[in-house]
C-alpha cells in the first residue's frame, strides 16, 4: 500500500488513478409509514394512510437487498450496506450474507424517518446507542461507519459519532475527497456521498443514472488523479429489476479499469486514518500548489 506522495496530497494504494465505493442504502420506516416519494405521480387525501408507499417501502429488505447482493458478488465488487437498525432487524439473513460474503454493514439511525436534526443531544446519542446495539447483537461488533438519514445531520452530531467510537462518518456536504476531521472527541474520516442517487431517475430513464456515473467517472479518471466517485443507490429502488441491470452494467464498466480502486468506506477510512489524510486546499488539489 502506497503512503501520502508529499505534503501536497496523497496517491492511492498501488498507483490507482481513482478510488470507487458502492453504498447500498437499506432503509425501513416506521409502523405503517412508508418513503415520502414513489414511481406514483397521484397523491392521496391528507391523512390517508399510504399502503403503497409502506409496501413500496418493504421491497428493500425483503427483495430488493437479495439482488444487489447477487450483482455486487458476481462482479466481486465490496461494497458498504448503510442500514437502518430496524431494517436490519426485518432482514437478518439478508444482514449474515453481507457479512460473509465480505460487505461493510453502516449505521444509518434506527428507522428512516428517525431524522437527527429533530431531535435534541440527548435523543441523538440515545439513538445512536440504540443502533449500536442492534449491531453488536447482529454482527458482533459496533459500526464503523454512521450516514444520517437525508444528511440531516444537528451541529452535535459530528461530536456525538465522534465520542461513540466511529471511525468515518458521511454527513458532509461540502467536500468531496476524504479526510481526518479532528473534533473534541477524538479523530473522524469524513467521506462525501453522492449527489446523484438512484432516486434521481424515480420517474424516468434509470439510463440516466448509469451515463451519469459513467460520465463522472471518465472525467476524474482522465483528468483528476487519486479522486474519489462514491456511487449510491436504495434497496427499495435501486434492487428492483429495471435499476439493478445499471448496477451491473456501471460495476463490469468500472472493472474494466485496472487503476481502479473499488473499496468499503471502512477500508477507505482505515487508509485515510493509518496516513493521516488531511484535507486538501483547492490550490494543491486544482493546481498543484
Amino acid at each position: 500500500m502506497s503512503a501520502p506522495a508529499s505534503s501536497k496530497g496523497f496517491t492511492w494504494p498501488n498507483g490507482a488513478r481513482i478510488a470507487v465505493a458502492v453504498t447500498c442504502l437499506m432503509e425501513n420506516w416506521s409502523g405503517d409509514k412508508g418513503p415520502p416519494f414513489s414511481v406514483q405521480t397521484t397523491s392521496l387525501k391528507p391523512g390517508t394512510h399510504d399502503r403503497a408507499a409502506m409496501t413500496w417501502g418493504w421491497y428493500g429488505s425483503e427483495r430488493g437487498v437479495w439482488r444487489l447482493l447477487k450483482i455486487l458478488n458476481h462482479n466481486q465488487v465490496p461494497a458498504t450496506f448503510v442500514a437502518n437498525a430496524y431494517a436490519m432487524e426485518r432482514a437478518p439473513a439478508a444482514v449474515d450474507c453481507m457479512l460473509k460474503t465480505g460487505h461493510e454493514i453502516a449505521a444509518h439511525s434506527y428507522t428512516q424517518d428517525a431524522l437527527m436534526a429533530y431531535l435534541s443531544p440527548e435523543e441523538e446519542r440515545a439513538i445512536i446507542e440504540k443502533c449500536a446495539g442492534v449491531f453488536r447483537k447482529m454482527t458482533g461488533a459496533p459500526p464503523k461507519g454512521w450516514l444520517s438519514p437525508v444528511l440531516a445531520p444537528t451541529a452535535h452530531t459530528e461530536e456525538l459519532i465522534a465520542e461513540a467510537g466511529f471511525l468515518w462518518y458521511g454527513d458532509y456536504n461540502h467536500i468531496d475527497l476524504p479526510f481526518c476531521v479532528k473534533t473534541k472527541k477524538g479523530t473522524l474520516v469524513a467521506l462525501p456521498h453522492s449527489d446523484f442517487a438512484d432516486h434521481r431517475v424515480l420517474r424516468g430513464n434509470p439510463r440516466d443514472w448509469f451515463d451519469v456515473y459513467k460520465d463522472t467517472f471518465d472525467y476524474l479518471y482522465a483528468n483528476e488523479p487519486t479522486s474519489f466517485l462514491n456511487i449510491t443507490l436504495h434497496c427499495h429502488f435501486g434492487g428492483r429489476p429495471l435499476m439493478a441491470a445499471q448496477l451491473d452494467r456501471i460495476l463490469k464498466y468500472i472493472r474494466g479499469h485496472a487503476d481502479a480502486w473499488l473499496v468499503r468506506h471502512d477500508e477507505l477510512a482505515e487508509w485515510i486514518k493509518a496516513n493521516d489524510i488531511a484535507e486538501w486546499t483547492n490550490q494543491q488539489r486544482f493546481f498543484g500548489t
